[in-house]
């Protein structure tokens, strides 16, 4: 089957990226968010990350609108697609009431995609009719700019399915990475550490989290591990590493940090909220 319609649900930040990328390569994209003011955000991210390119010298603005007539904001009825992503909340059981109600509307021919970051692709089709049509297509924010893109086969998933999702991946100007169906996959099982050994240290006093990002981004690092876990969200970064420690039988490297817990306890969830472990200025 010949993908040339794409579903995105989810307009939170990874959710924008890859509506984004998808128009940008020419897809139809379908565009969704159960909030719809979510959705409003979304688009605006999109224009504003459209125009900073234009404004960079990559892009131009024919090429900035010829993508946002590819993007077209839909009622989820409307989700009918060749290709259907998500990227919303990294909970297994709000994936997988989406991916049933996605399944009822769509063709048996449709490829589910989930762009979860430490669930099991197996586990989160257990429940679905054509679980040999579902894969993992984890991006890495902002998806707009990341180049890769893991691409993960469940118990079930068809070979072929697969490598649907590898050429697709390629399409859209993205480094695919085959990877096993296992907790946090390769990325996110390597860089919990980035983030729990940075914790570690600022609760241990060693030295302040500035001096911790400064260090890391001198060693070639684009971002200090308090840096990106405010650009990807405190809350999600947690349920990450809550989830991981849950999947790896509550091991101590996993575990995660009471810092953290905190910033999310009392909503200081980064870059998305303006305060985080760093104070920003909202787009609100």
């Amino acid at each position: 089957m010949r993908i040339t319609r794409v579903g995105v649900v989810g307009a939170g930040s990874m959710g924008q990226g890859i509506a984004q990328v998808c128009a940008a390569a020419g897809y139809s994209v379908l565009f969704y968010d159960l909030n719809s003011k979510m959705v409003e955000q979304g688009i605006d991210s999109i224009i504003r990350h459209l125009d900073q390119a234009v404004a960079k010298g990559k892009s131009t603005k024919a090429q900035k609108e010829k993508t946002l007539q590819h993007i077209e904001v839909v009622p989820f009825e409307k989700i009918q697609a060749d290709l259907v992503m998500e990227a919303v909340v990294e909970k297994l059981e709000v994936k997988q009431k989406l991916f049933s109600e996605l399944e009822k509307i769509n063709s048996s021919e449709t490829i589910l995609a989930s762009n979860t970051s430490s669930l099991s692709i197996s586990q989160i089709a257990a429940e679905l009719k054509h679980p040999e049509r579902f894969l993992g297509l984890h991006f890495f924010n902002p998806a707009h700019l990341m180049k890769l893109v893991e691409v993960v086969a469940g118990e079930k998933t068809e070979s072929g399915v697969v490598l649907q999702g590898i050429e697709f991946t390629q399409s859209i100007g993205k480094i695919p990475v085959r990877v096993k169906d296992s907790p946090g996959f390769i990325v996110n099982r390597v860089a919990r550490h980035y983030y729990l050994e940075a914790l570690k240290l600022l609760e241990e006093n060693t030295a302040d989290m500035e001096t911790i990002d400064a260090l890391a981004k001198s060693a070639g690092f684009k971002l200090g591990p308090f840096e990106l876990m405010d650009l990807i969200g405190n809350d999600v970064n947690l349920e990450v590493s809550r989830l991981m420690y849950q999947a790896f039988g509550f091991t101590p490297r996993f575990k995660p940090n009471p810092i953290q817990e905190e910033k999310v306890r009392t909503g200081q969830l980064g870059k998305k909220t303006g305060r985080g472990y760093y104070t920003y200025t909202t787009d609100k």
